[in-house]
């Protein structure tokens, strides 16, 4: 099959086209049919080097995918278009300029990158949610900071953002960033005095048309760093709904937008301490309750509607300590079930732990001093197993 002729290496701002269908194929997947189309010319740019496929439509219907396959363009339909017909293509614009925006974007990062440390981009994701770029070396913050900056200020001063496709001999004396060996011609995207790459994607003619880049993650990966990056209109939507979702923060604790991170980090030591206050109090209940059990009891388990881990832990250590036998705590409920903890000081707790597992189907496990799982059962049927063990 001939090659498709990509419309949007030459126009990358087109979004109607009329193309000649050359193949039609049925296909099944699990979300039902759909049809692969092969077209002779087109402005999809399909999924590659990492970056989201258009969106848009063909007569009328809707392009739900577009792949590349050794310069073959295929076009995933939910309708079929017939063999040899003129088709009308339409490209959403909007999700084509956000990721133009997105692209650009990410070769101003890789490049100021690049130029200062030296790193490579050796990984790169363009999704419809945001950016990510793998560096094969670490960044600081205050670095991370500073790329970002200057970003920005490239992107201020509405560099052109040139389109080349220099000849072999060209290639052997220009320096450019990729990632692969490349056969045949090779087109490159320069931003002077930023970056110089070779790409096969959509980008803007301008550095300014990106609007903003906004840095918006960072972490540690495989000895480097990955870089979550967001540019323009998509960087503007993420900052509405966090402004929105800090306002309404700022509304709730009835203080300024400013102090809401003061705000909130006081809220959460309060709550620490409330937590710390109930947990000392459960505690201190748990022991009357363990006061009131009767001194000649071997196994004992007690019940509670809500109990946290450690003064389930706290309890049990308690009772091993007054009773010879099993020693458990059960937090729930007859209905949703209830989380355990068992120990004994002179026999196996596995050895109960089994009986609840076969009577009950008890889930969890431990050492002979400890055990601690969840059962759904009925209090007086537990009872009866403490009762007999």
């Amino acid at each position: 099959m001939e090659t498709t002729k990509k419309l949007y290496d030459n126009d990358a701002y087109a979004t109607d086209f009329t193309a000649k269908v050359v193949s039609c194929e049925k296909k099944k997947k699990k979300s039902g049919t759909v049809y692969e189309v092969v077209l002779d010319k087109t402005l999809f740019f399909p999924e590659e080097g990492g970056q989201s496929a258009d969106l848009g439509t063909i007569n009328g219907i809707q392009v739900l995918d577009v792949q590349i396959k050794k310069d073959v363009i295929t076009h995933t339909l939910g309708q079929a278009v017939a063999v040899g017909d003129s088709v009308e293509g339409k490209v959403d614009w909007t999700h084509r300029f956000y990721n133009m925006q997105q692209h650009t974007g990410e070769h101003i990062v890789s490049g100021l990158v690049h130029r200062h440390f030296g790193y490579d981009n050796v990984g790169f994701h363009l999704s419809d949610q945001v950016v990510t770029m793998d560096f094969n070396g670490p960044l600081s913050e205050e670095q991370i900071a500073m790329i970002e900056q200057e970003a920005n200020e490239v992107i201020i001063k509405n560099v052109e953002v040139q389109v080349l496709y220099p000849s072999q001999e060209e290639l052997k004396t220009l320096e450019y960033r990729s990632k692969i060996e490349i056969d045949g011609q090779v087109r490159i995207i320069n931003i002077p005095g930023c970056d110089t790459c070779a790409c096969c994607a959509t980008h803007v003619r301008r550095t300014g048309e990106i609007g903003m880049l906004k840095v918006i993650q960072s972490q540690n990966y495989k000895g480097g760093m990955r870089i979550f990056i967001l540019c323009g209109f998509r960087a503007l939507n993420d900052y509405r709904e966090k402004f929105t979702s800090v306002q309404k923060i700022s509304n709730l604790l009835s203080v300024r937008q400013e102090e809401v991170f003061d705000a909130t980090e006081k809220l959460k030591n309060n709550l620490q301490e409330t937590k710390q206050a109930l947990a000392d109090t459960k505690k201190e209940f748990m022991n009357y309750k363990i006061a009131a059990l009767k001194k000649e009891s071997k196994n004992v388990c007690l019940f509670e509607a809500d109990l946290e881990a450690d003064v389930m832990r706290s309890t049990v250590n308690t009772l091993v300590e007054k009773f010879e036998g099993f020693c458990g705590i059960f937090t729930g409920n007859d209905s949703q079930g209830y989380r355990y903890i068992i120990g004994s000081k002179t026999e196996d707790a596995r050895k109960i732990g089994n009986l609840l597992k076969e009577k009950f189907s008890a889930r969890g496990g431990g050492k002979p001093e400890m055990i601690q799982g969840s059962l759904t059962a009925a209090m007086p049927e537990i009872e009866k197993v403490f009762e007999e063990a």
